[in-house]
């Protein structure tokens, strides 16, 4: 099914995806027979207020839950807009707010005067219903799966999946519109044995919508999860062949641009070496 609603794409029964072009994000709405329990709250208030009013184009019931992918900026800085409902997200999201949130303001700020002024305004609300491994929401007439599959693009990635439809909203853990996003929150030697995880809630038929792009399929995650392994396997290797991380992207072949890819070396090899350099292997 992929039908357009007010702008809205219908992924499957009752399960829609719109994209905005602030930040190419793509927001997730699941309507039950108690409301909707919506995937993410954009960037900012001004802009959650404009999603607010989408979401009254699609359906006049309430938002009764929110779900934050991860904790980054454009995936949760509208949820004071949605305080009434009930936010999940994973348990280490309402420290990473606590710790960054100030410092992401400032720098969203210094961009623009009408980033400025928006996050002057901002209220930063995090989760209040958070939770480590899974959760469930009951719509009414359905529920819906939380799952925290493990570390990824960060350490508190949560999947929505709708098992009566064959949804899956997977955030920033699949990018379609660009490479993964590697930060310097990110866990490059883990994301793909992550991934493994998320594919085993897929179905060959599974409609996956992704935290910035369209929506792809099974197939398509299994590329994208061959590529982060293929990440973790080069770091892994030229650490034990004692490569200097100034000569990693020389010394291999890559299947993103090098700044794509800057985090993900140097986060690799910090994790592959403590501060005795002593080298650890975990498995991905």
């Amino acid at each position: 099914m992929d039908t357009n609603t007010h702008g809205w794409t219908e992924v499957g029964p009752g399960c829609f995806a719109r994209r905005y072009p602030s930040y190419d994000l793509t927001i997730g709405a699941v309507v039950g027979a108690d409301g909707i329990l919506l995937v993410d709250t954009r960037a900012s208030l001004g802009e959650a207020d404009e999603l607010r009013a989408d979401l009254r184009r699609l359906s006049r019931a309430p938002v009764r839950w929110v779900v934050d992918t991860h904790w980054h900026f454009d995936h949760c800085f509208g949820n004071a807009r949605f305080a009434d409902a009930v936010i999940y997200g994973h348990e280490s999201v309402p420290a990473m707010l606590e710790a960054r949130a100030d410092g992401v303001r400032a720098e969203l700020s210094a961009r623009s005067a009408e980033w400025a002024t928006e996050m002057a305004a901002l209220e930063v609300v995090p989760p209040g219903r958070t939770f480590a491994s899974v959760a469930m929401a009951d719509l009414g007439d359905r529920v819906v799966e939380l799952v925290h599959p493990g570390r990824g693009h960060t350490d508190g990635d949560v999947v929505v999946r709708v098992p009566d439809a064959d949804v899956v909203y997977v955030g920033d853990l699949v990018e379609e519109s660009g490479p993964p996003s590697y930060g310097d929150d990110s866990y490059p030697l883990e994301w793909g044995a992550t991934l493994d995880v998320v594919a085993g809630l897929l179905t060959t038929r599974t409609a996956v919508v992704p935290g910035h792009g369209t929506v792809v399929d099974h197939a398509y995650v299994g590329e994208q999860r061959g590529d982060l392994v293929g990440v973790a396997g080069t770091i892994r290797r030229l650490v034990e062949e004692r490569v200097p991380i100034e000569r990693a992207w020389e010394a291999a072949e890559w299947p993103w641009s090098r700044e794509a890819l800057a985090e993900a070396i140097r986060r690799g090899y910090a994790q592959l070496r403590d501060t005795r350099g002593r080298r650890t292997l975990p498995l991905v």
